[in-house]
């Protein structure tokens, strides 16, 4: 009888963790309401234009600040690398974005405030690639389209452009194949580029890239960032660099540190500047690779202003033909 109480009340002290997580669970305080009165025209956001004003964000409230009076505008169609140490308050940006927890401040995407909007509304009009893909229990299809949005030829084509048709046309059941628990069926490349077939077929004007390649082989990430350069050129991208080399052809480079901003500008101008957070990280990376760093920058600054001497010569060119 000894034994068999000492068995039962180790039984009841196991058992009692779950009863202590649904208390846990059942306690935590709500999320802000699902959906307004206030709703935004139904193809917001056009531009995908995004302001940080005077941001402050915890993730509670007896916890300290992780991004501290954040001000910055990331214009239309701009594609911008976010780089920092750990802890720098990188992917806080992005928590913020989506009011994971409640930002102090104003964040607004062209000019509407997110804190207005309702949070399936908000989040529904932003793709986000995670850093660990993200995959659920069901079929291909219920991942790629949970809520049956698109046809046959939507999935297949967004697979094509991930090259990931052939893997899934492999599959028992093409499309209604089962995937097992997190997507085990896949390797952590395939599920990444999943999630990014994902984003292909949402068509939003904001792509969030949380370190999605920092877990993949160096193909795959050429793969990713070759696909996004091609199909997202019309969205305003936001990527939260592991390798710099993923974010050095950006139009501007973010550098955060202690949740605050130090630098922000386009990386070649950034390299100038030798005292320079993003100077000193792009030297660690070692003189090789630092060295190519430089170059890659160097190019794509110098094609931009050729670009940009060009469509200026074109206005002037107009008004002198018109004023004619």
């Amino acid at each position: 009888m000894f034994q068999w109480g000492v068995r039962q009340s180790a039984e009841i002290e196991n058992m009692m963790t779950s009863v202590e997580r649904v208390v846990e669970y059942a306690e935590l305080e709500s999320e802000a309401p699902w959906e307004t009165d206030k709703q935004p025209p139904p193809d917001w956001p056009k531009t995908g234009s995004i302001t940080f004003d005077r941001v402050n964000f915890s993730y509670s409230a007896s916890e300290p600040l992780v991004l501290k009076n954040l001000t910055v505008v990331f214009t239309s169609r701009e594609k911008v690398g976010i780089v920092g140490r750990t802890g720098a308050g990188k992917s806080s940006m992005i928590s913020a974005l989506f009011r994971l927890a409640e930002p102090e401040g104003r964040i607004m995407i062209d000019g509407f405030l997110t804190s207005e909007i309702g949070l399936h509304t908000l989040r529904q009009k932003m793709s986000i690639i995670p850093q660990d893909p993200v995959l659920f229990t069901g079929t291909v299809r219920k991942n790629l389209d949970p809520f049956r949005q698109h046809t046959d030829e939507d999935l297949w084509n967004a697979l094509q452009e991930v090259q990931m048709k052939a893997v899934v046309e492999d599959l028992p059941n093409k499309l209604e194949t089962m995937l097992t628990e997190s997507g085990s069926n896949f390797s952590v490349g395939q599920r990444q580029l999943v999630c990014l077939a994902r984003a292909i077929l949402r068509k939003n004007r904001i792509l969030v890239i949380d370190e999605a390649t920092a877990n993949v082989d160096p193909r795959t990430d050429s793969l990713i960032q070759q696909t996004i350069r091609d199909k997202f050129q019309e969205c305003t991208v936001l990527t939260i660099a592991h390798r710099l080399n993923t974010i050095i052809d950006c139009d501007r480079i973010l550098v955060l540190a202690a949740g605050r901003i130090q630098e922000y500008d386009q990386p070649y101008v950034l390299l100038q500047n030798q005292d320079g957070l993003f100077y000193q990280m792009v030297q660690q990376t070692g003189r090789a690779e630092a060295a190519s760093l430089l170059h890659t920058a160097k190019q794509v600054y110098v094609n931009k202003k050729r670009v940009t001497d060009a469509r200026c010569a074109g206005d002037i060119r107009v008004i002198f033909e018109t004023s004619l």
